[in-house]
């Protein structure tokens, strides 16, 4: 693409780079081919040269770059869970259509904006979760055109890139334990079906049982849910406590139990006869963001956490401090 400086002899079919104000307080818009009309209304407001840029051989104008690059990166928005919205000046909006997480393949990401500078995109943290219209991602080509072969890169890159997944899941069990002391678990229940909303999935079972193996075992067998989850009266503090025992005494198994998210640490996740089960951390109780958010947002949606997956969430992991937690990150007055 060339651009600069050109006398109005020179700009016709070029487009306008900067808007220029004309007499009456109108403008020619930025981004605007240059007709024969343009240049002789630009001459009679006595402007002799305007900044322009024009396309070169093998360039692409930058809306059509930006719906081909959307189009690679999304190429069947309606199985993807997408919407492509182009809205002009070089730009497309990715907007989810259902309730669901992100799916970000970030490695092909950084590959569509290392193409050519003049190519960007830009997407929310992978796993995000998403509401239906809330935008997944915005392709802006920066300049008026872009090099052909530049954008083959990126649209090469992009191939499938970016998708939504959506609720697999329907109905969750919620099991609390009681240890006897001033607990309110209409909150937790009222909370966990608000967390559960988000995601269309609904609370088919819900029980309190005492803080002990046995009857939290009973209560795991016995709950409905496509997926299970324990909050207990007293903190998991150990993989071997009683929460963890219990899914072992039901028949079930523990995958891994601690997470690097804070709030969040004591969570545990397992399986009981090929249904999740999550050992929800106190600060569940809590609508507001924590690292339980994140692995059952991930269940629901069929996108597989394992171990792995968990220990690998502690960059980005320090969340917003709950001012009602019993133990806060640093005591009263102090560092």
């Amino acid at each position: 693409m060339e651009f600069g400086e050109v006398l109005l002899d020179q700009a016709a079919g070029a487009v306008l780079a900067h808007s220029v104000a004309l007499p009456g307080g109108k403008r020619l818009r930025k981004g605007r081919v240059l007709e024969a009309a343009d240049i002789a209304t630009l001459r009679d407001a006595g402007i002799a040269a305007v900044t322009v840029a024009r396309l070169a051989p093998g360039d692409v104008d930058e809306d059509a770059a930006a719906k081909r690059l959307a189009g690679a990166l999304v190429p069947d928005p309606e199985a993807a869970g997408l919407e492509l919205r182009a809205v002009g000046t070089g730009r497309v909006n990715i907007l989810a259509t259902d309730p669901g997480i992100a799916r970000v393949e970030a490695a092909r990401i950084h590959a569509i904006n290392r193409a050519d500078p003049a190519i960007t995109l830009a997407t929310v943290p992978p796993s995000q979760r998403m509401e239906p219209g809330e935008m997944v991602a915005t392709v802006k080509i920066i300049a008026y055109a872009v090099a052909g072969a530049a954008l083959a890169r990126a649209c090469h890159a992009a191939q499938g890139g970016l998708a939504l997944a959506r609720p697999v899941l329907q109905t969750a069990g919620l099991i609390q334990t009681s240890v006897g002391g001033p607990e309110n678990p209409d909150k937790g229940r009222a909370v966990t079906a608000e967390r559960l909303e988000r995601l269309g999935v609904a609370l088919a079972g819900d029980v309190v049982v005492p803080h002990r193996v046995e009857p939290l075992a009973e209560a795991l067998a016995e709950t409905p849910g496509a997926v299970l989850l324990i909050l207990t009266g007293s903190a998991t503090s150990d993989i071997r406590d009683v929460a963890p025992e219990a899914l072992r005494a039901a028949g079930g198994t523990v995958a891994h139990f601690g997470m690097p998210v804070d709030p969040g640490n004591l969570l545990f996740i397992g399986d009981l006869h090929g249904r999740p089960v999550i050992g929800l951390p106190g600060c569940a109780r809590s609508p507001a963001l924590n690292g339980a958010d994140w692995v059952l947002e991930r269940v629901i949606c069929g996108v597989p956490v394992a171990a792995e997956e968990i220990m690998a969430m502690g960059v980005g992991g320090l969340l917003k401090e709950i001012p009602t937690r019993p133990r806060p990150r640093s005591r009263k007055g102090g560092p």
